[in-house]
C-alpha cells in the first residue's frame, strides 16, 4: 500500500496537480498495507461480480477471497468477539501469529510422530501439493483487526481439512464448507456449502447427504470456535486429542 501525508509533514508547494494531491490523500484512508476502501455499493457490486465468477470456476480463489471480504461485516465481528472473550483467542488477536512458510520449521514438523497435528499437517500439504503462502491478504475489510481475523481464518483452513481428514477435491471442500457455515456463519462459506454439490456426481451426492454433511453440521454447531486454538503451539498434539478437545467428532 502506498502510505499516505503525515498529518506533521506540509504539504509541497511545487505546483504539483489536483490529481496527485487527491491521490496522496486517499492513501491516508487505507488502514493497513494493501487495504482498497471501498463504498458499500462498491462492495455490493464486488460481491455480486465475485460470487458469479467464484460459482463458475469454484477454484478461483482470488474471487472466492473477495466474496468473503465484501460479504463478512455481521460475521466477522461476531468471530472477534468469540475470540476477545476466550483466553487462547484473545492472544492470538494480540501476538498475530501468521502460518507461512516463513514461520514454519517444516524439517522439524516432518520429523514429528505420525499422527501429531504438525506431522499430518505437512503430509497433507505435500498430499495435495498445496502451500499456505497461497492465501490472499485481505483488501476490502474497513476494520485492521477484522482484517486479521479473515487472514488468520484464510491460514488455518488447510488445517481444517487435516483435522476433518478431507482432502483437497471438490468433495473435500463441500465437507469442509459446511464445517466453516457453521462454525463461522460467513456467507462465503454458506455460498459454498450449498452450490457446491452442483458439479458433484450422483454418487458423491448420496454419500454428501447421507453421511458427511450430517457429520460436518453436528461436527461444527458441536466445536468450539476454531479461530480459538493457538495451532502454531499444538504442532506435537496428535490430532485425535485435538479434534476432542474442539468438539470435532471422528470423521466418517
Amino acid at each position: 500500500g502506498r502510505a499516505g501525508l503525515s498529518r506533521t509533514e506540509p504539504r509541497a508547494r511545487d505546483g504539483r496537480g489536483r490529481e496527485e494531491e487527491e491521490e496522496g490523500e486517499e492513501g491516508c484512508y487505507q488502514l493497513y498495507p494493501g487495504h482498497i476502501p471501498t463504498s458499500p455499493l462498491q462492495k455490493a457490486l464486488l460481491a455480486a461480480g465475485s460470487a458469479l465468477m467464484a460459482l463458475s470456476d469454484p477454484y478461483r480463489h482470488d474471487m472466492v477471497a473477495v466474496l468473503g471480504e465484501t460479504t463478512g461485516c455481521l460475521a466477522l465481528p461476531n468471530l472477534r468477539n468469540k475470540m476477545k472473550h476466550h483466553p487462547e483467542g484473545y492472544r492470538i488477536l494480540q501476538e498475530r501469529p501468521r502460518i507461512r512458510l516463513s514461520t514454519l520449521d517444516m524439517t522439524r514438523l516432518r520429523g514429528l510422530p505420525d499422527g501429531s497435528l504438525g506431522r499430518e499437517y505437512v503430509r497433507f500439504l505435500e498430499d495435495n501439493k498445496v502451500s499456505p503462502d497461497t492465501r490472499m491478504p485481505p483488501k476490502f475489510v474497513d476494520d485492521e483487526e477484522l482484517a486479521y481475523v479473515i487472514q488468520r481464518y484464510r491460514e488455518v483452513h488447510d488445517l481444517m481439512h487435516t483435522l476433518l481428514g478431507m482432502p483437497t477435491n471438490m468433495l473435500g471442500e463441500v465437507v469442509v464448507k459446511w464445517f466453516e457455515a457453521v462454525q463461522t456463519g460467513l456467507p462465503m462459506c454458506v455460498l459454498g456449502a450449498a452450490f457446491g454439490p452442483v458439479r458433484l456426481s450422483t454418487r458423491k451426492l448420496q454419500v454428501l447427504a447421507t453421511e458427511l454433511v450430517p457429520w460436518a453440521i453436528r461436527s461444527g454447531r458441536n466445536a468450539s470456535c476454531i479461530l480459538n486454538v493457538y495451532y502454531e503451539q499444538r504442532w506435537e498434539q496428535p490430532v485425535e486429542s485435538l479434534r476432542e478437545e474442539i468438539g470435532i467428532f471422528p470423521p466418517p
